[in-house]
C-alpha cells in the first residue's frame, strides 16, 4: 500500500515537471478596454510614473510603498523604483520608448519576491468612440516558472490586476 502511494506520488512529479519542461519558455498577458477619451488625454497618465499611483493597481496594496523617481520626469528615461510589503515586493521601470500619443515601451525589473526581467507595452489606437488601450507583459519564463504554471493560471492572477488597472485608468481619462 505504502509502495503504491510513493509510486503515485512519484509519477505525479515526473508529470508535473514533464508538463514543465514542454511548456514555452516565455510568456505574454494581454488585457485591453476602450476609453471614452482621445489617446492624448490618456498617455500623460502612462507616460509619466508620477501619475501611476493614480491608476495602477498595485499601488494601494502597501499604503507604505517607498518610491523614488529619477531619471526624466516622463517619457524615455523615467525611472520608478518601488520597495514594498510582501504584495509589492520591490523593483525598478524605465520608460525604454515612448512615443506620444500611441505606444509606450517599459523595461520592468522585478527584484524581490522573484526576480524576473519583463517588458510592459501600452498601445493606444483610436476607436469610434474613444481610444483602445491595449496592454501586455512580455518575458520569459524559466523552468521553475514553467513548472508552476501548470499548477497556477498566471495570465488570470495577473490578467485581473490588469483588468482592475485599466478600469481605473478608464474611470480617471473618461472623469
Amino acid at each position: 500500500m505504502l509502495l503504491n502511494i510513493v509510486i503515485i506520488l512519484a509519477a505525479m512529479i515526473a508529470l508535473l515537471l514533464l508538463l514543465g519542461a514542454v511548456r514555452s519558455n516565455a510568456f505574454r498577458i494581454e488585457r485591453s478596454t476602450v476609453i471614452a477619451a482621445p489617446a492624448e488625454k490618456i498617455f500623460p497618465f502612462l507616460n509619466d510614473f508620477t501619475h501611476w499611483g493614480s491608476w495602477s493597481p498595485w499601488e494601494k496594496l502597501d499604503p507604505a510603498l517607498h518610491r523614488k523617481f529619477s531619471g526624466a520626469t516622463s517619457g524615455v528615461g523615467a525611472v520608478y523604483d518601488w520597495e514594498g510589503n510582501k504584495k509589492v515586493g520591490q523593483g525598478r521601470m524605465e520608460i525604454l520608448e515612448s512615443v506620444a500619443p500611441t505606444h509606450l515601451r517599459i523595461q520592468l525589473d522585478f527584484i524581490a519576491p522573484i526576480a524576473a526581467n519583463n517588458f510592459a507595452l501600452f498601445d493606444l489606437e483610436p476607436q469610434s468612440g474613444g481610444t483602445r488601450v491595449n496592454w501586455v507583459m512580455t518575458g520569459a519564463r524559466p523552468y521553475m516558472m514553467r513548472v508552476m504554471s501548470v499548477l497556477f493560471n498566471f495570465d488570470k492572477l495577473i490578467g485581473k490586476d490588469f483588468e482592475a488597472g485599466l478600469a481605473n485608468l478608464k474611470q480617471l481619462a473618461e472623469g
